[in-house]
């Protein structure tokens, strides 16, 4: 697998975030232009990171696809379809988005979330994202979360299903799906069960920790990698047995040397394991 992150730079350009990619040790990260006024710099991007052996792996499309907001609804679809023509034209192992919320916040908890209509209509904006594209050298891929679908292995094969397109495929993050003290302390069980159904389709994953605090009712918070309950080792382990070039990225830290610390534990773990990244 490659291990990715992002590096913060006061001068940002191909050469400089590819040096520093580099010395960071990551051969993997996110898009690094925005697709908006700065296309003219994406092959500078694309000719550093392929010199530096660097897979663009992720282009994110975070936006409500299922917004009850109509206008809200069709903008998110149409950015969903831009990102999406992004990742195939720079071959990222994904472009991904989470399905979205029916409530007021668009990755937040709704009481309809879960219900079969919303089930159905994520099928429905997915389908319509990737037939726009019909992408090749991409996939679209929804992240998960606790509050909407997909919220596990099985309901992932369910979208799986439903969806029906050689372009839709899987981002895998596990902390998003440990919600409760029993998956918390089995979480290296749920690893293995998500990628034991899922692996012909997984094509990115992302790295961050999780830690169960003892306040009721309960609660968890996203912790930097080595500093939560997250079973390193089992993720790590049963990564390594797929295809290697899926990309594992350190993600949601604010400096530096958050990325190292993280970074450095995850090698660690690797080296132990005889993982190489």
């Amino acid at each position: 697998m490659r291990l990715g992150g992002q590096v913060f730079l006061e001068d940002k350009n191909p050469d400089s975030w590819s040096h520093a990619l580099k010395q960071a040790g990551f051969r993997a990260t996110t898009c690094p232009i925005n697709g908006d006024d700065d296309m003219a710099e994406l092959d500078g991007y694309l000719k550093a990171a392929e010199k530096n052996d660097i897979l663009i792996s992720e282009v994110g499309a975070w936006s409500n696809p299922i917004s009850r907001d109509d206008a809200s609804r069709k903008n998110a679809i149409a950015y969903c379809i831009k990102r999406l023509e992004l990742a195939e034209r720079i071959a990222a192992n994904c472009c991904v988005n989470i399905a979205g919320s029916r409530g007021e916040q668009w990755d937040g908890p709704d009481a309809d979330n879960f219900s079969d209509e919303t089930f159905e209509l994520i099928v429905e904006t997915s389908r319509e994202i990737i037939d726009a594209v019909k992408p090749e050298r991409t996939v679209f891929a929804l992240e998960m979360m606790p509050w909407v679908f997909p919220d596990s292995a099985d309901t992932y094969l369910a979208l799986i299903k439903a969806i029906d397109r050689k372009g839709f495929g899987v981002h895998f993050d596990p902390v998003n799906i440990v919600s409760s003290p029993r998956v918390y302390y089995r979480n290296g069980e749920m690893i293995k069960d998500f990628i034991a159904k899922l692996a012909p389709y997984i094509r990115n994953c992302h790295a961050k920790d999780i830690l169960l605090r003892g306040h009721l009712t309960v609660h968890m918070d996203e912790v930097i990698p080595g500093l939560g309950a997250l079973d390193y080792r089992t993720f790590l382990t049963e990564l390594n047995k797929l295809h290697p070039d899926v990309t594992l990225i350190i993600e949601h830290l604010s400096t530096n040397e958050e990325y190292k610390q993280a970074s450095d534990y995850i090698r660690k773990t690797a080296s132990e394991l005889n993982i190489s990244l």
